[in-house]
């Protein structure tokens, strides 16, 4: 049976990694930090489960992208497969969001859906928007780590690409007010 999360498990789940392995990179440098995102990564999920009997999808996707690039860049000791783990990722979403798009299913409604009540053709605009969204952070991730230094790239992805994200999510207010349903009750 599922059990109701804790309002604080969803943020520990999806930066608490992150603070790890910033932290880590601070202090001990890139492979201690790697090693850090996926053991921090596997001990969200752990405790995800613990918590609510379930695993959430996008976490789940993330830790095996996580431990497979992770992974390589320990054994290679190589930091061009860590590097390489947002351009993996963001694709992976952008791919995902626009099949379904082009088939008229829309994935981001199935994630988030009791969270954000709109109408279809919001559901179609959206789900478009971030996969272009996650698409250009692919890219944005490709041009950062090939051209700038490690500590660069590490600020593009901490704090830098969750900043942009947050605010590409600022900036769908309008639309989702466009599409809003009107409340049920009454």
């Amino acid at each position: 049976m599922e059990k109701t999360p804790p309002a604080w498990l969803k943020p520990t789940v999806d930066y608490a990694p992150l603070a790890v392995f910033l932290v880590a990179f601070e202090t001990q440098g890139l492979m201690v930090a790697t090693a850090a995102l996926m053991a921090t990564t596997l001990a969200a999920l752990v405790l995800s489960w613990v918590l609510t009997r379930r695993v959430p999808m996008i976490p789940l996707v993330t830790a095996v992208i996580v431990g497979v690039f992770g992974g390589l860049t320990l054994w290679l000791k190589d930091e061009t497969f860590i590097k390489l783990k947002p351009t993996i990722l963001y694709c992976l979403f952008s791919a995902v969001l626009g099949i379904g798009w082009l088939r008229g299913k829309w994935v981001l409604k199935a994630v988030i859906g009791d969270a954000l009540p709109i109408d279809d053709a919001g559901w179609r605009r959206l789900s478009l928007r971030f996969a272009l969204f996650f698409l250009a952070m692919a890219g944005v991730n490709e041009i950062v780590r090939r051209v700038l230094t490690t500590d660069m790239w590490v600020l593009w992805k901490v704090p830098g690409s969750i900043v942009i994200t947050f605010i590409f999510i600022l900036a769908q207010t309008g639309l989702i007010r466009r599409h809003r349903l009107p409340d049920q009750e009454g």
